[in-house]
């Protein structure tokens, strides 16, 4: 065994000679690869503690794999997307694989492409795509050369896996919990579509034509009114203004997502408005925000933490060559009702 005050760097070698197995064991163990027991990764797992062995990177890359996996944010500010990050994490834990982020804005097409070259450059061995406005066309090219799964969008493809909602069900949970309450002048705060993207079924698209879908179940068709204001806090503020400031303001406000529902509350305390008394107020992703007793807001649950472990449950199946044809896997929704909806006034 290495002496443990050596400044010798531990080797593969080092760690099979200490666990008393070959050096394609101890590989297999670092590529968590099938077919390794219990007993086995626990030996080799303890010597690399021992030896204090770390496996080089660089020689890694030159040999094929980085066990680095790339993830591409619309933005860091919207806390739904901690949630998917908390679920990759836990998908990634006791694996050799490093997450390394990047942040484009959300509507920046030409800085979130700009991201993902720079990743597949750095020869990282997966990407994880959350919401992208990256061009559909560039992400297919990229997902024949890099092991690639999308989060959000619902346009499949055979070159990438899909990780999405089934964001119409969900949509129907909020509007019909609204429509319980007595509400009719129901109000929907979207995300303005990035034009040139080519991606047609993002998850705003679905939430807004399921939104207008609901409105005619309840024979509300004529009542529904969408702004297109973006998914953020100011967004929500400006978005929020403009409805309730206008010849008809609303009696409930539907956001697309929690981050925006937080800019309905600055701008419904601005106007002197109360929550829920005079505005009920839901959004949509059920972020640890909305569970704060401040805030208390209706969300829809959209199983985060779950998505993102899926998709990179996912994404280590395309890097393991475990399967090879796409897939698409969706969660179900829930409403968590809380504090920020109430009966409609006079209802």
């Amino acid at each position: 065994m290495r002496p443990a005050n050596s400044s010798k760097r531990a080797t593969i070698t080092d760690v099979a000679r200490s666990a008393g197995v070959s050096t394609s064991a101890v590989s297999k163990v670092l590529r968590n690869a099938y077919g390794v027991s219990p007993a086995m990764r626990e030996r080799v797992q303890a010597a690399m503690a021992e030896l204090g062995y770390r496996p080089h990177a660089a020689a890694r890359g030159m040999r094929g794999r980085t066990y680095t996996i790339g993830v591409l944010l619309a933005s860091i500010r919207n806390a739904f997307y901690a949630d998917l990050l908390d679920g990759v994490n836990t998908a990634l834990r006791g694996t050799e694989y490093a997450l390394f982020l990047g942040s484009g804005g959300s509507s920046e097409m030409e800085e979130q492409t700009k991201l993902i070259h720079t990743m597949a450059d750095r020869q990282m061995d997966g990407l994880i795509l959350i919401a992208p406005t990256v061009p559909r066309t560039e992400v297919v090219r990229l997902a024949a050369e890099v092991p690639t799964v999308v989060i959000g969008h619902h346009d499949p493809s055979p070159a990438y896996d899909c990780v999405v909602n089934q964001d119409g069900a969900g949509v129907d949970l909020v509007v019909d919990h609204l429509i319980t309450l007595g509400h009719r002048d129901i109000a929907h705060l979207s995300h303005p579509t990035v034009r040139g993207t080519q991606w047609e079924q993002r998850p705003e698209h679905h939430v807004r034509a399921a939104y207008r879908a609901a409105m005619a179940r309840h024979d509300l068709a004529d009542l529904a009114r969408v702004v297109h204001s973006g998914y953020s806090d100011e967004g929500g503020y400006r978005g929020a203004m403009e409805l309730l400031t206008s010849t008809r303001p609303p009696t409930a406000i539907f956001a697309g997502a929690d981050v925006a529902a937080t800019g309905v509350f600055r701008a419904a305390a601005e106007l002197g408005l109360r929550i829920p008394d005079d505005l009920s107020l839901a959004g949509y992703n059920n972020t640890s925000v909305a569970a704060l007793a401040p805030v208390n807001l209706t969300s829809v649950d959209q199983a985060g933490a779950m998505m993102g472990e899926t998709a990179a449950r996912l994404l280590l199946e395309r890097i393991e060559k475990r399967r090879d044809r796409a897939v698409v896997m969706a969660s179900t929704p829930h409403l968590v009702p809380r504090g920020s909806t109430a009966p409609a006034p006079g209802a």
